[in-house]
């Protein structure tokens, strides 16, 4: 009987002795790559990242924006309390909101970056190509909102060529958010302002009206009054009931005398009005002369400022030497294995 033998073993000593003697091969294709990927390194665009971490600003970095807020929101609970459950957001909650939503909003980025020399030395003239640079230097701007259970803090990223630039351009990026949120609430201020002073006059005329036209039946009634009693010549009080108890159609019973009295003292103090009315008329005064915006407050405060990056993002040089000289190790191997070998054999006599 005869058998076939299959031989599935690995020749490992051949195939190392193949490797080392092929070993000049996969030392240089190594060596290779790996300045190539050294002079690539050079010659790619850098990129270097910084990171500020921001919260909501204190009472004194608002200014006088914080107590024209707050006597808003006096003048709001005032004419329309709310309950315990639901207060009414801080001067400090509203100007960090607004700085937030100005911070992540994609028109305050574009506005930065065209007002920037750093885009402005980059343009090349060409429309197309200066709308492809400014959507990515936008995209250099990230905003990670804050998140109670990874990141409780806002934090925003921004990306440059350079350590410097990213440092700079991140502080003047958070600055720039800062002055456009303070232009809107001082805006938004002013609105409000204007609102209540229109909503507080409107309450006052209401106010005049009434204690006018209470004035008016006051004046008809003690007039009626007077005349009825002197025409019946009652010059005594006839009735021992007080005067603020009698009906307006009995009045004449207080006599003449009194009801003279009563009538010369309504004609010089005039309508009558309560303690609402000149607390209001004191608030209007207030509101017609104006809110005084403060230019200059800050909406936020940092918790980690902008430095200068020790380490850039791309490209990462020892990172790209070994990978690719790992690589240039695996095509000089494979060279070594398909080289013929040196030594031809030679055929039998």
């Amino acid at each position: 009987m005869t058998s076939s033998h299959v031989d599935n073993e690995l020749d490992i000593r051949g195939l190392c002795c193949k490797l080392w003697r092929g070993k000049h091969w996969i030392i240089g294709c190594a060596v290779l790559l790996m300045l190539l990927a050294y002079v690539y390194s050079l010659l790619v665009k850098q990129a270097w990242s910084t990171t500020a971490i921001t919260d909501r600003p204190t009472v004194n970095m608002l200014g006088s924006y914080y107590s024209q807020q707050q006597f808003l929101h006096y003048l709001d609970m005032r004419n329309a309390p709310v309950s315990v459950t639901a207060p009414l957001p801080t001067a400090m909650d509203e100007a960090y909101q607004e700085f937030v939503m100005q911070l992540a909003s994609w028109d305050t980025r574009r506005d930065f970056w065209q007002q920037t020399d750093y885009y402005k030395q980059r343009k090349s003239g060409n429309a197309h190509n200066d709308a492809a640079l400014l959507d990515e230097l936008i995209s250099h701007i990230e905003l990670a909102p804050a998140d109670a259970v990874r990141n409780p803090h806002d934090s925003v990223r921004l990306t440059a060529e350079t350590a410097a630039d990213a440092n700079n351009l991140l502080r003047q990026y958070v600055a720039f958010a800062s002055e456009r949120a303070a232009r809107h609430l001082n805006d938004e201020l002013d609105g409000a302002w204007q609102v209540r002073a229109g909503q507080l006059q409107a309450q006052i005329a209401r106010q005049e009206s009434v204690a006018n036209t209470v004035y008016q039946r006051q004046l008809r009634s003690v007039t009626q009054a007077l005349k009825i009693a002197s025409e019946q010549g009652i010059n005594e009080a006839k009735t021992t009931t007080p005067s603020e108890q009698l009906p307006d159609s009995e009045l004449f019973m207080l006599g003449r005398p009194l009801l003279q009295a009563r009538l010369e003292s309504l004609q010089v103090n005039g309508p009558a009005y309560d303690i609402d009315y000149d607390q209001n008329r004191a608030m209007l005064t207030t509101l017609q002369a104006g809110p005084h915006p403060d230019k200059q407050f800050q909406s936020y405060r940092y918790l980690r400022t902008p430095e200068e990056p020790v380490k850039r993002d791309s490209p990462r040089r020892l990172f790209l030497m070994i990978m690719w000289g790992a690589v240039g190790a695996l095509i000089g191997a494979g060279i070594a294995l398909l080289r013929r070998p040196r030594h031809a054999i030679q055929p039998l006599n």
